[in-house]
Order: C-alpha cells, then sequence, then structure tokens
C-alpha cells in the first residue's frame, strides 16, 4: 500500500503578509510544495490530499492543483473554523482555523493509507521523503500508532530576520521521547536563544526539532478527536488558542500512547516565515535547480 502525502495548506500568512502557500519561488514558477510534492512521488507516495481553505479554492487549484491532478490522484479538503466536534461552538472574534492538528484531523475522510504530513511553505529536500517513504511503506498494521518524524537540526531551520516556532525534541535510543514547543527562538551573533515574556534561555543550535514532517498511520485521526475534545473543553473559549500536532504527539508519547521513531536526513531545510526569507529561498531553489536536482518544471 503506497503512503498519501497530506499537505497543510490552509495557512493564512501573517508574518509572511500574504499566502506564501502560491508564492512563485522557483525559476520555473514553482511553489516551495511543488518540489515537496516532486519528492514525495519519486520516494513512493501514491496520492496527495491538500488541506485549503474554502476562499482560496479556485486560486489554488489554479496555481498549484491542477499542474498535478494528472500526475497522481489529488483530494482537496476544507479547513475551516467551523469545524468543531458536536456540543461546541467555535468563539466569537476567532478569525483562525484552529492550528496544525485540527487541520490533520479534517482530512480523516480523505486518507485510509499510512501518510506523511507536511507544512506547504517549507522545503524538505528529496532524502528526507525516502526516509520517510520508505518507513511507512513498510507498515502492516494500520490500527497501530506506530508513527515517525523526520528530525532535522536546530541551526539548519533558523530565519536570519526573526524568531521562529519549533518543536524541540528529546531523543533516544532513536525514538521521540518528548517535543516541547518554542514559539519564539532566535539568534543573536553566535548565540541561539527562546524567549518566554521577557526572559530569554540559552539553546546549543544542534537539538533535533521538528519541522512538522511527520509519518502516521490512520489510528492518529482516533486520537485526534479525543485530543480535540479535551481541547475544546480547555481551550475552546480562546480567540487564538491552537490545537498543535506537535503537543498532541508529545501527549500520546508521554502517555506511551504511541512510539515515534525519529529519522535522521541529509537534507537542508529552509522555509518563508518573513518577507525578507524570500530571496534566500530563491536564491536557494535556483542553485538547486542549476545543479540538476530539479527541473525547471516540477510537475513536468
Amino acid at each position: 500500500m503506497k503512503p498519501s502525502l497530506l499537505i497543510m495548506a490552509a495557512g493564512m500568512g501573517s508574518r509572511y503578509g500574504g499566502l506564501k502557500q502560491m508564492e512563485a519561488l522557483g525559476p520555473g514558477g514553482a511553489t516551495l510544495l511543488d518540489y515537496s510534492v516532486h519528492d514525495a512521488l519519486k520516494a513512493g507516495f501514491g496520492k496527495v490530499v491538500f488541506v485549503i481553505r474554502r476562499d482560496i479554492e479556485d486560486d489554488f487549484k489554479k496555481i498549484v492543483g491542477r499542474k498535478w491532478e494528472a500526475k497522481v490522484p489529488v483530494r482537496y479538503v476544507f479547513q475551516e473554523i467551523s469545524m468543531v466536534p458536536e456540543g461546541f461552538k467555535v468563539p466569537e472574534g476567532r478569525k483562525k482555523p484552529w492550528g496544525t492538528g485540527h487541520a490533520i484531523w479534517v482530512a480523516q475522510a480523505a486518507i485510509q493509507e499510512p501518510f506523511a504530513v507536511i507544512n506547504a511553505d517549507d522545503y524538505y529536500g528529496r532524502d528526507s521523503f525516502k526516509a520517510l517513504g520508505g518507513y511507512l511503506s513498510k507498515l502492516k498494521e494500520l490500527k497501530a500508532p506506530s508513527y515517525s518524524m523526520v528530525g532535522f537540526k536546530l541551526k539548519n531551520t533558523l530565519s536570519e530576520h526573526g524568531t521562529v516556532s519549533r518543536g524541540v525534541c528529546k531523543v533516544g535510543a532513536g525514538y521521540l521521547r518528548e517535543v516541547v514547543e518554542r514559539v519564539e527562538i532566535g539568534q543573536e551573533g553566535r548565540k541561539t536563544y527562546y524567549q518566554e515574556g521577557a526572559k530569554r534561555f540559552p539553546l546549543k543550535g544542534t537539538e533535533t526539532v521538528s519541522m512538522n514532517m511527520w509519518g502516521f498511520t490512520p489510528r492518529l485521526f482516533v486520537q485526534l478527536g479525543e485530543g480535540f475534545v479535551k481541547f475544546m473543553k480547555e481551550k475552546g473559549r480562546e480567540e487564538k488558542s491552537e490545537f498543535l500536532i506537535p503537543r498532541v504527539v508529545d501527549r500520546l508519547v508521554r502517555g506511551k500512547k504511541a512510539k515515534v521513531k525519529v529519522l535522521p536526513t541529509k537534507s537542508p531545510w529552509f522555509g518563508v516565515t518573513y518577507p525578507d526569507d524570500k530571496e534566500r529561498v530563491k536564491a536557494a531553489i535556483l542553485k538547486l535547480v542549476t545543479k540538476g536536482t530539479y527541473p525547471e518544471r516540477p510537475w513536468a
């Protein structure tokens, strides 16, 4: 059974100032997620599921989706604020969907096989997809919580133009032990830090971090449903609270309800968090195309 690729592309790009999931960053007009789909197909993935919003549906299909519909089975899933468990209401004033855990939860009807999850606005590299696709392709028991995560080094994932959010991981014997979401990680000179309120705490830069490149079985949807109900009871009245997949996985691992294999990668990572990241990313992609890693039009 070939694994599927779920791409979270419903983000609003508030820090970037635009819809970066549809931004042309490659020399042939390719978006970052075009390179991800290209690499996933090379790694043996058999279906692509795009999680988007209704208000960007037409543009997304025109700019991205239709490039791939003739190459691989494509499904579209819509992440909307109104999609909450029965018995709960959306608080007045809320404008954003409920986060990455919610984005995966709404896609459950489109996936019945092992699947990978990635962000639309990150570049993960061919080696990362090869490692994750190989692991998922060998899974036999779809009801078992045998999960996986591609681990990147923190220092290779930072932005020169502002702080970033990362899931900082503890790993033991090749498996995830815990993941802590740090929302303000930055650099000052050669020093790396994370900030909580007015205080800064040091980081080495060599820590393993999650860049939301996960591997799951359909068992996750049951666990997400249970976790989302609990989240809505505790945080559902807040305007900006988020149901984030790193936090979900951390609770499952700590509660011994899932095992997560950490897969190292040789691939570089880069992404666009701030507008000033754009030129650096375009230069990195151009270098890969010039070297022959990708064609100018990855879907051609």
